[in-house]
């Protein structure tokens, strides 16, 4: 009897449970849902790129020291996991973003005749209003870059790991390619520079005391970021990586 009462409620908690997960799943279609994870994705991504201009300044160093620390980081056998942890947060960022821009679009079928500035509350600024245009290109910067001195060219160094120095003083070679890489980077800086405030607001942390602080704070980290991989570029290019 009790067995028999059992099986016959269990369907219903199959339907519960399937309808629990399918609702759970709609809060992050919704567009409050949407802004959580493009808040959070986004501070993953800001996260990442301070480790990796923090590694890449190793440059400075010289060849030896730049080329055990790139090894040292891909001998990990971490690495692989992390990489595609890191693919699916970029690659939710842009779908989410894209997303909500169309779906702004499409509640707001007729443009305004004229863009006025939002005035001094408001955070809107040139690079929120140009985050789409931007952020593609960026896509397709992160498939070049990824091309390049991933998946480019092999070289081996003395001490027997990839000689990653002379791929990268090879890269900035081109003034085209320094160029490009600049461009990309002043992006990465206005996308930091907006995505401070955005992310505060997409995951309900604004706060009178202390926002002011944390948006200062990640307006210098924007600079640092973005002005850091720019002077690796500028650097290799005029130097050639000579001490």
């Amino acid at each position: 009897m009790v067995s028999g009462l059992s099986s016959e409620r269990q369907p219903g908690k199959l339907r519960y449970t399937d309808e629990n997960m399918s609702s759970r799943i709609r809060v992050f279609d919704s567009s409050v849902g949407s802004k959580l994870l493009i808040g959070l994705t986004g501070l993953a991504l800001f996260l990442y790129l301070i480790t990796h201009i923090a590694g890449n300044a190793l440059i400075f160093l010289g060849a030896d020291t730049f080329n055990t620390y790139a090894h040292t980081l891909t001998s990990n056998p971490l690495i692989p996991i992390i990489e595609l942890g890191l693919v699916l947060v970029f690659l939710t960022h842009i779908f989410k973003t894209v997303q909500m821009f169309v779906r702004n679009k499409a509640a707001r079928p007729v443009a305004y005749a004229v863009k006025k500035p939002a005035g001094t509350p408001s955070r809107k600024t040139l690079a929120s209003s140009t985050m789409i245009v931007s952020g593609l290109w960026l896509l397709l910067f992160v498939v070049l870059h990824v091309q390049a001195f991933k998946y480019g060219l092999e070289y081996e160094a003395a001490s027997g790991v990839r000689d990653l120095y002379r791929i990268e003083m090879e890269t900035f070679a081109s003034p085209l390619t320094v160029a490009f890489y600049v461009v990309s980077m002043l992006l990465v800086g206005s996308h930091l520079w907006h995505g401070a405030s955005s992310a505060l607001q997409s995951l309900g942390l604004d706060h009178p005391s202390w926002t002011p602080r944390i948006l200062a704070a990640g307006k210098i980290a924007a600079v640092a970021i973005a002005g850091g991989f720019v002077v690796i570029a500028l650097w290799a290019h005029v130097t050639g990586g000579a001490r």
